[in-house]
């Protein structure tokens, strides 16, 4: 542990009948030990073990001609064949050059409280012994002017023993490693609270169950990113879309290939299932919506009419209706049966960036939409008026979910905050503060409870009539990109881009 007050450090040379040499500039050995020292922490790797810690300055015995050796401090020591500071001798100018880890034993130093004498001793020298009154030069080195230790090296206990960093616990009840790069998408079965489908950026999706490495089925076929994924209101399916422009369909029960839906040829960004039936619906980097019935691998009807990539969307709970967000900054909601939109919302009531997540009420009513221009706009789907906004997000808003219990909707931003705001009043309840951007969020069913996924890699629970955080998840590494939460209520499933999904226990939630 580094001594907190200034320390000497004190060179010396046997007595001699010649007029001794001028001592060593102060300020000329602080310039060149601290460029020597920024040298070594740019250039060396991780040191496989530690050196011993001191703070030393090797003297050969007085009949040596041999250098004098001076030796930092071990936590700032570089590894052999790293550059070093020497001093050739007393009468010769400062020098660089490599030094091996056999540079000797302690030699002397002089340091406050020490008393008058210290001793020095050497691997094959004899023993020296500096009286205080032989110390022609000292070097005072306060504390402020010395570097902080690095972030990356090891801590040391009382006893100088060695202590590792320690690394986030790992709190899921299970993890799947399938994937070999970041995964972005996670879907969980309506009807097997542990069957789950993910995908990644390894150009797969997979099908596999929360606690059991067995029968894990890859969802194959794919050639670009695997970034949606779902199944169907049964769960007798589940589909995969990915940016190669594909929507790929497999069997459940059977575990079986289904099919390959056609489109454009454009990548998709996300799908919906229906919520009563077999009719999927996905948005395309072509500007086009695609609906099809998967039971027969039809093309059902192709929705034109928004001018950018189709970035959010979904079926309204009564399944009557679909509305669509876009990179155009518009939203528009469809009548299924025409393939028309009945309303285009847009202009300087509405958003004026491209829009990236929406919601809709359980009654079908209402749909709520997050832009990249921070803001959070409420319509009203029968007549497409805006409504109301909910102002309070200073960045992107990435996520929105509205409550089945409660009249409320919650909204993530990577300002850092997860808002839960009161519809009827248009008002904010809470405000949950985060250390990083939130990224997705889930209601847990019924309850009054929602989780949030934030870019340091944690899955947080929140109460949302407190706005306080009742439980931290942590095991990711890196950032979580997707939630899902079990049919049971009893897991949240995560997947971040550390190429992991993990399943936490929420059963205490519920």
């Amino acid at each position: 542990m580094r001594n907190k007050s200034p320390r000497l450090v004190g060179v010396t040379i046997p007595h001699s009948s010649k007029t001794p040499p001028p001592p060593v500039s102060c300020l000329g050995l602080r310039i060149f030990f601290f460029s020597w020292l920024k040298r070594c922490r740019s250039s060396r790797p991780p040191p496989p073990e530690r050196l011993e810690h001191r703070t030393a300055v090797r003297l050969p015995c007085a009949r040596s001609p041999a250098p004098l050796h001076f030796r930092p401090p071990a936590s700032l020591r570089p590894l052999p064949g790293s550059p070093c500071i020497s001093a050739a001798s007393a009468s010769e100018s400062l020098q660089i050059r490599p030094c091996t880890s056999s540079a000797g034993g302690i030699g002397a130093m002089s340091l406050p409280g020490q008393g008058r004498e210290i001793l020095g001793e050497g691997s094959d020298e004899d023993e020296v012994v500096i009286n205080e009154e032989d110390i022609i030069n000292e070097i005072q080195i306060d504390e402020e002017d010395l570097p902080d230790q690095d972030e990356d090296d090891d801590s040391e206990d009382v006893d100088g023993n060695e202590m590792g960093v320690l690394e986030d616990t790992d709190d899921s009840m299970y993890t799947f490693r399938g994937h070999t790069d970041e995964v972005y998408a996670v879907a969980v079965s309506p009807i097997d609270a542990s069957l789950v489908a993910s995908g990644g950026k390894d150009d797969r999706g997979f099908l596999w169950k929360i606690g059991s490495s067995d029968g894990v089925l890859e969802l194959s076929g794919h050639r670009d990113t695997v970034c949606t994924v779902g199944f169907s209101s049964d769960g007798i399916l589940v589909a995969s879309g990915g940016f190669d422009g594909q929507i790929n369909v497999w069997n459940t029960v059977t575990r079986t290939f289904q099919g390959t839906l056609d489109g454009s040829g454009s990548g998709f960004e996300w799908l919906k299932w229906h919520p009563r039936g077999h009719l999927l619906i996905a948005g395309s980097e072509d500007c086009n919506v695609w609906m099809w019935n998967v039971d027969h691998n039809a093309i059902l009807s192709t929705f034109a009419g928004h001018s950018s990539t189709i970035t959010c969307g979904d079926f309204t709970p009564d399944g009557k209706l679909i509305c669509t967000g876009s990179d155009d900054a518009s939203l528009r909601i469809w009548d299924p049966k025409t393939a028309q939109s009945k309303h285009v919302v847009r202009g300087h009531n509405y958003h004026a960036d491209g829009l990236t997540c929406l919601s809709i009420t359980s009654d079908s009513q209402t749909v709520i939409s997050g832009s990249k221009d921070n803001s959070v706009h409420i319509v009203k789907i029968n007549s497409g008026q805006v409504v109301g906004s909910l102002v309070g997000h200073t960045a992107s808003v990435e996520c929105i979910g509205v409550s089945s219990s409660y009249n409320w909707v919650a909204t993530g931003s990577m300002d850092q905050k997860l808002i839960i705001w009161d519809l009827a009043h248009q008002s904010s309840r809470c405000t949950c503060e985060h250390d990083e951007g939130v990224t997705s969020l889930a209601w847990l069913g019924s309850s009054r409870y929602v989780a949030s996924g934030c870019v340091d890699g944690k899955v947080r629970i929140w109460d949302s009539l407190s706005g306080d955080c009742v439980r931290t998840f942590s095991g990711h590494a890196d950032v979580v990109q997707s939630l899902a939460i079990s049919a049971d209520g009893n897991c949240i499933v995560s997947v971040s881009t550390d190429g992991s999904a993990r399943a936490f226990d929420i059963s205490m939630f519920k």
